[in-house]
């Protein structure tokens, strides 16, 4: 009995640093959304407050090189961003994980077309100043800075042709119209953040 007492403390000290993961709350709808400066994999700096100010919004993407599902989205992600940048907005695509180099990022990047800015987050502080916790990951930041849109991209990430719910599309296009997001939280799914 005497062993077991410093592996049951140990057990319950884990139990609440787990819990306090759990609890890390980012920046809630309607709120200012952090801002932040990255430099880009092409050595450009890039301010989140700049690039919101000259467009209709921003579309913040934590993605991964090698998760499965941020991989099923490559397309979705590429196409989205090319539709919607002819309408004012940004996408941005952040890596946070600790396991994926940028030279990694970059020739997934080149190997799927994104031409949209991509960013390493050096000692994921910007994953916690949002408190993303999957790839993929999105919130939508409006011209005001403040957060209009925070979760998934759709709820099925096995086949884009049977998507019932496009939710950041349906958030995109109500802001484009200027109308309310009926759904502005999801629940985001994915592969956890491989922080430092």
């Amino acid at each position: 009995m005497r062993n077991s007492r410093p592996a049951i403390a140990f057990a319950a000290a884990a139990a609440l640093c787990l819990a306090g993961v759990a609890l890390a709350e980012g920046p809630a709808i309607g709120a200012p959304a952090p801002d932040f400066q990255l430099t880009t994999l092409d050595g450009k700096t890039f301010s989140l407050s700049e690039a919101a100010r000259s467009r209709t919004a921003v579309v913040v993407m934590f993605i991964a090189t090698k998760c499965p599902y941020s991989n099923a989205y490559n397309d979705r992600m590429r196409d989205m961003a090319a539709a919607y940048g002819t309408q004012g907005i940004l996408f941005v695509g952040i890596n946070s994980n600790k396991t994926e180099p940028a030279d990694e990022v970059a020739s997934h990047a080149k190997q799927h077309g994104f031409t949209f800015p991509l960013m390493k987050d050096p000692d994921n502080k910007v994953a916690d100043m949002y408190s993303a916790s999957y790839t993929p990951e999105i919130f939508v930041v409006d011209r005001s800075g403040v957060l209009r849109y925070h979760g998934r991209i759709d709820e099925n990430s096995d086949n884009p042709d049977r998507v019932a719910s496009p939710d950041l599309k349906n958030a995109l296009d109500a802001m484009l119209a200027g109308k309310p997001i009926a759904k502005a939280e999801t629940k985001a799914f994915g592969c956890s953040i491989k922080r430092v």
